[in-house]
């Protein structure tokens, strides 16, 4: 059995990692809210720029001459963007993203394409280099309060590579925020837009609201303004994306500590139970000596 010292030891350094745990879950609930506020506010104008790319596709006579519209007529080589976080202690949140993109990739290798890796945060980053999958685009340094210039200057990587025929389709993986307790993985094709995931959805949520559909009227012609909403759908897209990935990071982050700080709870616990025994075991073994000496003194 432990000596009483060792055991208190144990019990001072728990509670001071106690104090850190809830010291993380407050400071990743207070970001939680304010991510939870920016999310918010983006919902509405982000899938107003989806169904707005969508309409103006479906009445587009000729798709525009434009590169970034054009369909490959072989996927040969595709794009993986993984955004995870630049700090760990969140439990899952970023391996379920980095096992996600390792299960596509497997999937498109067995099709015989390659790939070329993306990755937003810290850690998607250095396990993909440690995977000696070395990505063609590092983005770090913002994910715990992500801009529109992040999201922006990722976007113009994966349509240049899209332009430049480096890569057929792109994909991008994050965390989607649902609640404090809950994320979800989300898989979605950002380009080309003709397979875009986002805009299926976006379809699928109209026409489960009964498939009334307004007549909209073009000024300019539809071809003129899809030239224009292409790179603002795919930057709002990855926008959207980060700040997802952002709030479910708090979330997961507070989750986490909390249940950190509960277990550290139930373990001083139990330390101090035993810190009791160890006490009784020297009072009782003191009795015992000094039994023995008066009994030898007699």
């Amino acid at each position: 059995m432990a000596s009483q010292r060792d055991v208190k030891n144990r019990i001072s350094s728990i509670k001071n990692i106690e104090k850190i745990t809830r010291a993380m879950e407050m400071v990743a609930a207070a970001r939680l809210r304010r991510a939870e506020q920016r999310i918010q506010a983006l919902r509405p104008y982000a899938s107003a720029i989806r169904r707005m790319t969508r309409q103006a596709a479906e009445a587009a006579e000729n798709i525009p001459n434009l590169p970034v519209l054009e369909e490959h007529e072989n996927v040969n080589t595709v794009g993986l963007l993984l955004v995870t976080g630049d700090r760990g202690l969140a439990g899952a949140f970023n391996s379920q993203i980095i096992r996600a993109g390792m299960r596509a990739a497997a999937e498109h290798e067995e099709q015989g394409r390659s790939l070329q890796w993306y990755a937003s945060g810290r850690r998607g980053v250095s396990t993909l280099r440690f995977r000696k999958r070395d990505p063609a685009g590092a983005y770090v340094g913002f994910t715990d309060r992500p801009q529109y210039a992040n999201a922006r200057e990722i976007a113009e990587d994966l349509i240049t590579a899209y332009v430049d025929d480096e890569v057929d389709q792109v994909e991008i993986f994050y965390n989607g925020y649902v609640s404090p307790l809950t994320q979800t993985v989300r898989r979605e094709t950002l380009l080309p837009l003709q397979h875009a995931t986002v805009l299926e959805e976006e379809e699928d949520e109209g026409e489960g609201r009964g498939g009334h559909r307004a007549l909209v009227e073009y000024e300019p012609d539809p071809e003129e303004i899809l030239k224009r909403l292409v790179p603002d759908y795919v930057e709002i897209s990855i926008y959207r994306a980060l700040l997802e990935s952002t709030a479910s990071e708090h979330g997961a982050r507070m989750t986490a500590m909390r249940n950190a700080s509960e277990n550290a709870g139930e373990l001083i616990e139990d330390l101090t139970l035993e810190m009791n025994r160890a006490r009784q075991a020297e009072i009782t073994q003191e009795i015992m000596e000094v039994v023995a000496g008066a009994e030898a003194l007699a």
